[in-house]
């Protein structure tokens, strides 16, 4: 019976012994560390047994219970978080018992292994799918690594290459031994067989094409050491793909990845895993002189079929090569070749320009590149600049003439400032142009946004044709680099087997027409149906943003709006408490506390329970500004609906608001007809609490802005619809969630636990009266490098949370982390069979394949759970890292399956279980509270004082991290981020 070990620390610590339940799942303890894995107690000495009907059917009733709505305690002001709804303190109470226990957690990943796959699924319809692996064939060569050192250092990949180039056209058929090496670009050479040697040093000579403003182009010297590192072991990869091996070889993969993109690296744009080329199609333009590129993702995957190819289509956005004085006529949306530009246009165009490589046009065949650092605060007519020792002054207008017989025809224009700034140097913008292949890393906007997806929008059928097109054009078979490592590529896509799952029926109110509903193709629609807890709004009001919308449209929308909340099943009222208030977007802080001191006064001092708000369609901040003082500043839960919607009346439209208000006033919309019954394995068996958690982390470019973390938990068992969650800032691009546990010195009481975990535990005690005796957990966002690292912390924290509420209370824990931004895709077998797709086009949701492109040992699946509405549906790839619960394939797959039926904001099954959904829309939201108090750097200001919160501000690595502002006790009881 291993014990856990204590982790080094100024906390008080004890030691939790383990009951070991499911072996299949506990690693041994490292013997070079001594530490063990994290511990996998049960304890399930509470067990209950399910409550008994009667019990059911008032849960199952109509409004909110009492135990939802009962008392919420507020958490010591010192946290740094801010609760999105129930947050309770630990006490004696509560029904746990708060003593501060602390676990220990293994700091190294190699005692611990992921869960093995407890079998494959049966449940559903078998069918045959195509996914967009392409099979690859071993090597049968030894694969070798060399270290390069270059010297002088190069930052730069690009010139990198190009030196090895170099190289290995001087020396491939002497010193390299005919061998063709394949390069990363940095610090590693792998080669099929040995070179002739064990170190070497050569000496390349490269001409350098960057050299400073008036200089003549050098040849730059570089000392090059290629030195043998290591051989990497196939026949460990061997074992690995046959299942033989739980270990990953990562040294033997990156090596066959690196060798597959050396050609395209050559050929095409390489950024990140994916390529692109304005000749793979032609780019369109996105608008402010951007444009998009079509290209492809590829990435060698190991699978239960062996080695894969992965290969997708991918776009992206890159600056035009546009002359730099049409790309600013653009970037402004007018013309500046005879107009004077004011000091907001300069601003824009040095945002625009920053970091940009230009090349100059006004030198014939001589095209130095340079990368821009600024603009000149001067027109160009007024800049002047020593040319000698003497300090004697020219203009830069003079100088371009005498020099190079260029006259600068819009001198109203400024320079641009290239090299550093001291030694700044000049070049008009009519003489330069910006080089091509540069992608756009900051944010688009609408226009663009929507450009880009009608672009990388593409039906099924087209999306597999070019997949295909891409392969034969890559010809693999044809890659000297392929064939140098022995690597063969298949030019057909994977035919899976795939089983689609049934669809769960859903259970509505008894008043309604329809009871119970069993959803088509993925959706279903409220027609006939109430439901299930309908809450009531008595005190609403409306404020119109948009001067578009006339009284009276407002009047009869917000009547329907009230009339569908009715037939949906709410008790709302017909009449607001004061008549629509029109108001300016700019003065929304003072429209909102306007609306909100007359409705208080005419209701005689009661709270507002709902602000409906119409906005312009665009509307900037506006969005952001008024969920940030509705929900920090006043307490008023509020729904947002557009103008467009206002004018063109729907009843879809009307019904998914009245749906989005509901679960906002603490309802329930549907359960899982099965849930209601306690009939899901390992959930309705014993009280069971679902988790979904996210991080959100700033734009590109954002330097210092925090990253958001949210945590969600179900507190409505059996049924698992209901979800209170949490939010908190942590440190910049900090993926790991820091608060899921933690303690502080409370000067009165002094250790203090707690930490989302810990008040999501209380939360659902106070509302189901009821311990949770099973934990799953759904982790958003989480990449194949970060699976070890966050299911270590992670996993730690929720330890430490339950055992701070309780001596010996571990219930089990099952970790899931949740994939979108992956590139596997999903192909019908059949796209003229339209019994085996949807609308789309697309695979029918449901379907889920655990074979053939999954992992070789692993528990982990691709789950298509939604309708595709255009494109081609991305199916969720769900890993199941860690699992006491000792769930089977079904098991698992049928609940993540059914759980995307219970989405609150519509009528359709979505792509990511909800839980998951759910903690990325709070961490999505909460970050509207904090950009008003960001700066153009992106550093935090001092912001308003009425929005910042009480408490310690934690750092985290170097940077004080600011606590988000305090939510207001009203708003932290409901979804209002739904």
């Amino acid at each position: 019976m291993p014990v856990m070990q204590l982790k080094e620390s100024s906390e008080q610590h004890i030691v939790i012994k383990t009951n070991l339940q499911n072996p299949k799942n506990t690693p041994k303890a490292s013997s070079q560390n001594g530490k063990a894995p994290p511990p996998t107690s049960i304890q399930n000495n509470n067990q209950t047994s399910p409550p008994q009907p009667r019990n059911k059917g008032r849960r199952r009733g109509r409004g909110g219970r009492k135990s939802d709505q009962g008392e919420i305690l507020t958490r010591p002001s010192s946290r740094p978080c801010t609760e999105i709804t129930s947050a309770i303190n630990g006490n004696v109470e509560n029904g746990y018992n708060s003593g501060d226990i602390d676990v220990g957690f293994p700091t190294s990943s190699k005692s611990m292994n992921f869960t093995r796959r407890p079998g494959f699924g049966q449940v559903g319809t078998k069918c045959i799918v195509k996914a967009n692996h392409f099979f690859a064939e071993l090597p049968d060569k030894d694969l070798n690594q060399y270290d390069v050192t270059i010297t002088p250092e190069v930052s730069s990949r690009t010139v990198n290459r190009s030196i090895i180039a170099e190289l290995v056209r001087l020396y491939k058929e002497s010193d390299l031994g005919m061998r063709l090496p394949a390069y990363d670009g940095r610090k590693s050479l792998y080669t099929a067989g040995q070179l002739p040697f064990s170190w070497k040093d050569f000496t390349i000579k490269l001409v350098d094409e960057e050299d400073a403003v008036n200089c003549p182009k050098r040849v730059k010297e570089y000392r090059v050491v290629i030195k043998f590192v290591a051989r990497a072991n196939l026949h460990h990869l061997g074992q690995f793909l046959a299942g033989k091996r739980a270990d990953a070889p990562q040294e033997a993969l990156q090596i066959l990845d690196i060798v597959l993109r050396e050609l395209s690296t050559k050929r095409y744009c390489p950024i990140g895993r994916s390529f692109f080329s304005p000749d793979i199609r032609r780019p369109q333009r996105l608008g402010e002189g951007l444009e998009s590129w079509c290209g492809f993702y590829q990435s060698i995957r190991p699978t239960q079929m062996g080695l894969s190819l992965n290969i997708d289509m991918a776009s992206a956005a890159f600056i035009e090569p546009l002359p730099v004085v049409e790309f600013v006529g653009q970037l402004l949306g007018k013309d500046v070749l005879s107009r004077p530009l004011s000091d907001a246009d300069r601003i824009k165009i040095k945002k625009g320009l920053r970091g940009v490589k230009v090349e100059v046009t006004h030198r014939g065949s001589v095209r130095r590149k340079y990368r821009v650092s600024g603009l000149t605060s001067q027109p160009t007519r007024e800049l002047v600049f020593p040319v000698d020792e003497n300090s004697t002054m020219k203009s830069v207008v003079e100088y371009f003439q005498e020099m190079y017989g260029f006259t600068i025809q819009y001198t109203h224009l400024p320079c641009l400032q290239v090299g550093n700034q001291k030694k700044a140097n000049y070049l008009p913008m009519e003489a330069c142009k910006i080089v091509e292949g540069q992608r756009y890393t900051k944010r688009l906007n609408e226009k663009q946004i929507t450009s880009l997806l009608k672009v990388t929008c593409q039906r099924p059928r087209d999306r597999e044709n070019d997949i295909l097109q891409t392969v034969q054009h890559n010809a693999y078979d044809q890659d000297p680099y392929a064939k140098e490592f022995g690597i063969n590529i298949s030019e057909k896509l994977a035919s899976v087997e795939a089983r689609i799952l049934p669809t769960p029926w859903l259970k509505y109110h008894e008043s309604g027409k329809e009871k119970n509903c069993l959803p088509h193709v993925g959706q279903w629609n409220m027609m006939n149906k109430k439901m299930i807890n309908g809450m009531t709004v008595n005190r609403w009001a409306c404020i119109n943003f948009s001067r578009s919308v006339q009284d009276s449209v407002a009047r009869t929308f917000c009547n329907d709006l009230a009339q569908m909340c009715q037939v949906s099943g709410m008790e709302f009222n017909l009449e607001p408490v004061i008549p629509i208030y029109n108001a300016k977007p700019e003065q929304v802080e003072k429209a909102l506390k306007h609306v909100y001191h007359v409705s208080t006064n005419k209701t005689k001092g009661k709270e507002l329970e709902l602000l409906l708000a119409i906005l312009p369609d665009s509307n900037g901040s506006l969005y952001g500004d008024l969920k940030r003082i509705c929900e920090t500043d006043l307490g008023i839960i509020s729904q947002c609906c557009l103008t467009k919607h206002v004018f063109k009346i729907t009843k879809q439209y009307l019904a998914n608001v009245s749906l989005k208000i509901n679960v906002k006033m603490g309802g329930r919309n549907t359960v899982l007809l099965d849930a209601a019954s306690y009939r899901i394995p390992l959930v309705s068996d014993i009280p069971t609490i679902i988790f979904g958690a996210d991080v959100t982390h700033p734009e590109n470019g954002e330097d210092s802005s925090p990253s958001i973390a949210a945590v969600v938990a179900s507190q409505d068992w059996p049924e698992v619809t209901k979800y209170a969650g949490l939010v908190c800032a942590q440190a910049h691009r900090q993926e790991l969630i820091q608060d899921l546990y933690k303690t502080w010195h409370d000067p009165a009481r002094g250790t203090v636990s707690g930490g989302m975990i810990r008040d999501l535990l209380i939360s659902f005690r106070k509302a189901t009266g009821q311990k949770p005796l099973r934990i799953i957990f759904y982790r958003d966002g989480v990449s194949e490098g970060q699976f070890y690292q966050v299911l270590l912390y992670e996993l730690d924290a929720i330890r430490k949370a339950c055992a701070s509420l309780e001596p010996n209370y571990q219930p089990p824990v099952t970790f899931i982390v949740v994939q979108k931004r992956h590139h596997t895709r999903l192909f019908p077998n059949n796209h003229r069979d339209r019994s085996s797709t949807d609308k789309s086009g697309n695979i029918l949701p449901g379907t889920v394949v655990d074979t053939k492109i999954c992992h070789p040992t692993e528990f982990d699946f691709y789950l298509c759970s939604h309708a595709g509405i255009q494109g081609t549906s991305r199916p969720a790839h769900y890993h199941v890292l860690w699992d006491e619960n000792n769930f089977t394939a079904d098991g698992i797959q049928s609940l993540t399956n059914n759980l995307c039926y219970t989405y609150a904001r519509c009528t359709r099954s979505v792509s990511i279980v909800p839980p998951a959904y759910y903690a990325h829309l709070a961490a999505f939201r909460a970050r509207f509270y904090m950009e008003p108090e960001m700066q153009e750097n992106g550093s935090t200001g001092d912001g308003n004082s009425s929005h910042s919160s009480k408490g310690t501000t934690r750092a985290a690595g170097e940077c004080g991290v600011k606590p988000l502002p305090a939510l207001k006790d009203n708003v932290k009881r409901v979804m209002f981020y739904c």
